[in-house]
């Protein structure tokens, strides 16, 4: 199957930026005192960009926490220089903000710490906010998002109220918002005022989310790109055909940080080989033909199970399934190697919903035009998670 021409176009050239945003956001570009100290130079390079409004200088690499279980990495990840990590409440149990914190330590004064929460009502979410901090062994967050927020509604009055009580109190210093569909939310979070948004954004993305940032970095949200390799730190999908994945994973990062409005990155990391191949990146974030050519190939590979997350395939489901959701609670297990975050999600969902068997469908009703096989995934979610 042949990559569309508007695919083809997103994955070549990225987006395009104004002038104006350009000089806003490039790497050295703008001194800020909220920039930590540099720490003692290590193998590789440092590279910078301003989050946005919030006039943080943060590594173009971040660090993902969610499915790290070594503690050790996240300390050498600080001693390289990485200032920016995130995690989530949610994340591993809620064991992970207890991990970050400790591998943290008392390096915590000298990078940027972002953390989220899924609770919906304004004193759950505000409670779940003193769990964090107290988890992560600190006094504040740099970042506080409302997570997984991927439609208008999600984002309500009371949550934002909650997160400027939070300022208010300076248990935060910055209101964020993490979702997979930044145009779905696009005019919500302008309404609102949002200081940062982080959101899914890689290669095989559906191109539609390009003028959304656009508008965002113009109105000066700060901008954090998750989900950077489409599918996994590594994108391992047992049921896809084995290549070179290092190579695909660095031109995946090259891809996203090619885009100067993007400020920084949290790709999950889990062990040294992964941190060191992140960490080079920064060096030279050049990306050529080659990264091309492997991001083409693997845009084919990876096409039968990855979601683009286009949302052409909401509300089509007669059971109501929510199709993208479940897309991506399995590709958590599979990709990701997290199976109770997979079954975490899965759960969630209504009885009813939980209890569909798509095997008992004559045919899918849900054909997708990017290739996926909707019926075939959906039935690996209800085999994994049921």
């Amino acid at each position: 199957m042949k990559i569309d021409s508007s695919r083809r176009n997103f994955l070549a050239a990225g987006l395009a930026l104004p002038v104006a945003g350009l000089a806003s956001t490039t790497a050295g570009s703008t001194s800020s005192t909220l920039a930590p100290p540099e720490p003692p130079a290590a193998a590789g390079k440092l590279a910078y960009r301003v989050l946005g409004k919030t006039g943080m200088k943060v590594t173009t690499v971040g660090y993902g926490c969610m499915i790290t279980s070594d503690a050790s990495v996240i300390t050498r990840a600080v001693d390289m220089g990485i200032n920016y990590f995130d995690t989530a409440r949610g994340y591993r149990g809620g064991q992970n903000e207890r991990m970050v914190g400790a591998a943290l330590g008392a390096s915590r004064k000298g990078i940027f710490l972002s953390s989220k929460s899924e609770v919906k009502d304004k004193e759950g979410v505000l409670k779940e906010l003193d769990t964090s901090l107290k988890e992560l062994g600190t006094d504040y967050l740099d970042v506080w998002h409302l997570h997984s927020k991927d439609t208008p509604e999600a984002i309500s009055d009371e949550l934002l109220e909650a997160q400027q009580i939070a300022k208010q109190q300076g248990k935060i210093r910055f209101a964020g918002v993490s979702t997979h569909r930044p145009p779905k939310v696009l005019d919500r979070v302008l309404a609102a005022k949002v200081d940062v948004l982080q959101f899914t954004y890689n290669f095989a993305v559906d191109p539609s989310s390009g003028p959304a940032i656009e508008r965002l970095n113009a109105a000066g949200v700060g901008l954090v790109a998750m989900k950077v390799m489409a599918g996994g730190p590594r994108g391992k999908n047992p049921r896809a055909p084995q290549m070179q994945r290092p190579a695909a994973a660095a031109a995946a990062l090259r891809w996203v940080l090619k885009n100067p409005i993007v400020a920084t990155t949290v790709p999950s990391i889990t062990d040294m080989e992964q941190l060191d191949q992140n960490f080079g990146i920064m060096a030279d974030m050049t990306f050529t033909d080659a990264d091309e050519k492997v991001l083409a190939a693997r845009l084919e590979e990876i096409r039968p199970y990855f979601c683009c997350m286009c949302g052409k395939c909401d509300g089509v489901c007669p059971q109501g399934l929510p199709v993208r959701d479940m897309l991506r609670y399995v590709m958590y297990a599979d990709d990701y190697g997290q199976f109770p975050l997979g079954r975490e999600h899965f759960l969630t969902l209504p009885a009813g919903l939980q209890a569909v068997r798509c095997n008992q469908c004559s045919t899918c009703a849900i054909q997708c035009p990017n290739g996926v096989r909707v019926a075939e995934r959906l039935i690996r979610a209800q085999e994994l998670f049921a």
